[in-house]
């Protein structure tokens, strides 16, 4: 069965920048239309809502958080899904954003790739229905439907065997690639039942078995997982 499509609306008034994210969102297979004010964006919204909304803040017209007041606000809108992006970076302003109704946040300058990581994130929480069945990071592909990790091996992918708690343990790293997922992140994320007592050396002994299923399908494939000491783990972008 083919994926939904996914409409997103990126409001963001330097055009580079729009550009830029209409390239890689639409070479990532989602329907994409935009917008460069805040008035505009919100007329669009009423006449065709869009499945999420990448938004700046500092727009024309109405700026991004009124805009998600307003979505949070609305009988009819509150469930689109919201990624503010921004250049606004301090601790104040990403609460301001998240407390006024944004489902992430992101900073510029940004990754187009991380972006694209973060929809597929967002969508998969908060509109599972719509969200794509493959992650993509680096040298690795998941198709989430099937539960198959393959990794890119010159032209060609090759299969990664590994466990289904390996699968999901890589499935966490990918939709986070560049950034260190600490352990107790990495045991919310992946393992469901706590009752089980569950802790930090089971995010080590997995991820050892996740990093072997890596060499056995490549040499040396396993140190695209970063040990970061003292915070937890990083998959290589």
């Amino acid at each position: 069965m083919a994926d939904p499509v996914v409409h997103i609306l990126v409001v963001e008034d330097e055009e580079a920048i729009l550009r830029l994210i209409q390239y890689n969102l639409d070479a990532a297979g989602y329907a994409v239309r935009t917008q460069m004010d805040g008035a505009a964006a919100l007329d669009d919204i009423e006449d065709n809502p869009p499945d999420l909304l990448v938004l700046d803040w500092m727009l024309p017209e109405v700026d991004g958080i009124e805009i998600c007041e307003y979505i949070r606000e609305s009988e009819t809108h509150r469930h689109i899904p919201i990624i503010m992006l921004t250049a606004r970076g301090e601790e104040e302003d990403r609460l301001r954003g998240l407390d006024a109704g944004a489902d992430d946040y992101m900073v510029k300058p940004f990754s187009p790739k991380e972006l694209v990581a973060r929809i597929g994130a967002v969508l998969r929480r908060v509109r599972p229905s719509l969200a794509r069945q493959v992650i993509e990071a680096g040298k690795l592909h998941a198709d989430t439907e099937r539960g198959k990790l393959s990794l890119k091996q010159g032209e060609k992918r090759v299969a990664v065997k590994c466990g289904p708690t390996e699968f999901r343990l890589a499935c966490q790293l990918m939709e986070h690639a560049g950034h260190v997922q600490s352990r107790s992140q990495l045991l919310d994320a992946v393992w469901q039942d706590k009752e089980l007592g569950y802790d930090s050396r089971t995010v080590d002994v997995h991820i050892r078995r996740l990093r072997k299923a890596l060499d056995d399908a490549a040499a040396h494939a396993g140190d695209l997982i970063e040990t970061v000491r003292g915070l937890g783990y990083r998959l290589e972008p």
